[in-house]
């Protein structure tokens, strides 16, 4: 995908929702391991560098893509916008996801970012004047309660809030307020060069924090843990938002933002493949419904 390609002029930027949709589920299939990996990953290595080092590891592989493709600089209001973007995937969602991880499982965090839906679609009302109407919110509500009635029945849900359910929920927060600004963002810098740019600016924070987590924790694991780390370094971090940015800005935020209701399914399927866990007939009857409430939303009109 170039620069061109994921860019697009406002006026044609909700038309084309197939094509968002299509980029959307590719950006959620792409996300939807990067919990198991994290998991994976902070088994061995300190949740610090885990979080701050694959921004360190994004950033040189965006810094390259910019400069092999000549990318223009943002402009003033552009950078101020990147911020935003930079506090919610690229520092809040990988720390707050890699302090939870140390302690609860993958499928435990699917259960919180089922929220993640809802939240992106709150913040593209807030961040990008988006109006979706009522049946757009029962049809995102029916998944969330969905995917939620699915993992309790499955025993995810048990127990009282821990430091690690508000680690994860502060990590949800961020992460939709992050959608939500670099979908809306990338209509006017398209979606590979909206990623590209919020790694490069936090550059200054990320390389401190990584090079000293290291230097207290030397970084000493095996191969699984390196290759969960490469993982979220190079998917879950930098390739996953070249397609996610891109269909939120095509298929439009809220809208596109509602394929993430398969997510929890998705990574309760990795979490099967990559650490062991079962998985029920229950959570096809999920994943189908899901499926339903998806289409659902997809049928409303602004």
């Amino acid at each position: 995908m170039t620069a061109q390609s994921s860019a697009t002029a406002p006026p044609t930027v909700t038309a084309d929702r197939i094509g968002g949709l299509a980029l959307g589920a590719l950006g959620v299939l792409a996300f939807s391991m990067s919990l198991p990996a994290t998991r994976v990953a902070v088994h061995e290595i300190d949740p610090w560098f885990v979080a701050f080092g694959r921004a360190v590891g994004a950033a040189a592989l965006a810094w390259v893509y910019l400069g092999l493709t000549g990318a223009p600089r943002p402009s003033g209001i552009q950078w101020r916008r990147l911020t935003v973007v930079a506090l919610g995937v690229v520092f809040g969602f990988p720390f707050f996801t890699s302090l939870a991880l140390t302690t609860q499982t993958s499928a435990h965090g699917a259960v919180v970012v089922t929220v993640l839906p809802a939240m992106t679609a709150i913040f593209a009302v807030l961040r990008a004047g988006e109006r979706p109407p009522p049946l757009f919110w029962i049809a995102s509500l029916a998944g969330v309660s969905a995917v939620l009635t699915f993992l309790i029945v499955s025993g995810e849900v048990h127990g009282a809030l821990t430091a690690a359910d508000f680690y994860l929920l502060a990590a949800v927060v961020l992460c939709g307020l992050g959608y939500a600004e670099g979908g809306a963002l990338a209509r006017e810098l398209g979606g590979a060069r909206t990623i590209c740019w919020a790694l490069v600016l936090s550059l200054p924070v990320t390389l401190p924090v990584a090079l000293g987590a290291a230097l207290v924790h030397p970084p000493r694991a095996g191969g699984a843990a390196w290759a969960a780390f490469g993982y979220v370094t190079v998917v879950s971090m930098f390739l996953g938002f070249f397609a996610w940015y891109a269909g939120l800005a095509r298929g439009g935020i809220a809208q596109v933002g509602q394929i993430q209701l398969a997510q929890p399914v998705l990574t309760l399927a990795w979490s099967a493949l990559l650490l062991g866990e079962s998985v029920t007939p229950a959570s096809i009857g999920a994943a189908l419904v899901v499926l339903i409430c998806v289409v659902l939303t997809q049928r409303t009109r602004r």
